[in-house]
């Protein structure tokens, strides 16, 4: 795994969300005829997105030198909900794709600990090193989390304007996860293993 400069890391992860919510307040209200067919600035934003996400997948890929199961699960899931949306002219397709992400990972992560077994400590515990009741404990949290990122972005979405939507994806799901993060430093720090250095 080659290292990676953290800004160029946030401007790979976060820049496709941020053009994606430029591009869809530009064309808003603009429909698009491409092919023959017409699209509305949500749809027209959906279809910009989907390739962005791979070319910033594909960088981060390229100089680090590896993905993790989150980023290849967030690609997939990216261009089957956002190919939907465009290909069935819906737009509730995209709207579902954070539910399902959020969703399946709480589930991945329940399912880990039902079975006795931590993924997340399987994934960031080199990064990370911590005991396995803090890690049990972060675990947990996590899931709740995504599990409540999951109902959030399904009410969102339903009762909401599109308008709304845009905005909480764009904005609130990444500051919620940053502060989620944040907010687990006492956790972390009571349960850190130091690491051995020679």
């Amino acid at each position: 795994m080659k290292k990676i400069n953290p800004i160029v890391k946030l401007v790979l992860e976060l820049g496709p969300i941020v053009l994606f919510f430029v591009i869809y307040s530009r064309l808003k209200t603009e429909t698009v005829v491409i092919a023959g067919s017409s699209y509305d600035g949500f749809l027209v934003a959906t279809a910009a997105f989907i390739p962005l996400i791979i070319v910033s997948t594909g960088l981060l890929w390229w100089l680090s030198g590896t993905l993790s199961k989150m980023q290849l699960v967030t690609l997939v899931l990216v261009v089957a909900f956002g190919g939907l949306s465009l290909w069935l002219h819906d737009e509730r397709f995209f709207k579902m794709k954070p539910t399902a992400i959020y969703a399946l990972f709480a589930g991945a992560l329940g399912f880990g600990l039902l079975r006795g077994r931590n993924y997340l400590a399987s994934l960031m515990g080199e990064m990370l090193p911590m005991e396995p009741e803090g890690w049990t404990i972060l675990t947990r949290r996590l899931a709740l989390f995504f599990a409540g990122l999951a109902v959030t972005n399904e009410l969102v979405w339903r009762m909401m304007t599109t308008d709304d939507w845009v905005r909480f994806k764009t904005f609130v799901l990444p500051l919620a996860l940053f502060g989620f993060f944040m907010g687990q430093g006492r956790l972390m720090a009571r349960h850190a293993i130091e690491k051995d250095t020679d």
